[in-house]
């Protein structure tokens, strides 16, 4: 199976506050980027920083080994 997603990142960031909009507008990650988080597909380790900077978290916060 190998690595995936600990909960919904998604609505994590809604949870916080970051609408799918303020990270387009804000350029934070790419429109790309919130497709493959939606789908639970993996991303680039520059965008695995960005999203545990939102989410004030540390990688293994987000993602395990299955």
């Amino acid at each position: 199976m190998g690595l995936q997603y600990k909960f919904d990142v998604v609505a994590a960031l809604k949870d916080k506050g970051i609408t799918s909009y303020k990270i387009r507008s804000e350029k934070l990650l790419s429109e790309s980027t919130l497709q493959k988080l939606r789908k639970g597909e993996g991303v680039s380790w520059d965008n695995l920083e960005t999203l545990c900077a939102l989410l004030e978290c540390q990688p293994a916060d987000l993602i395990e080994y299955v």
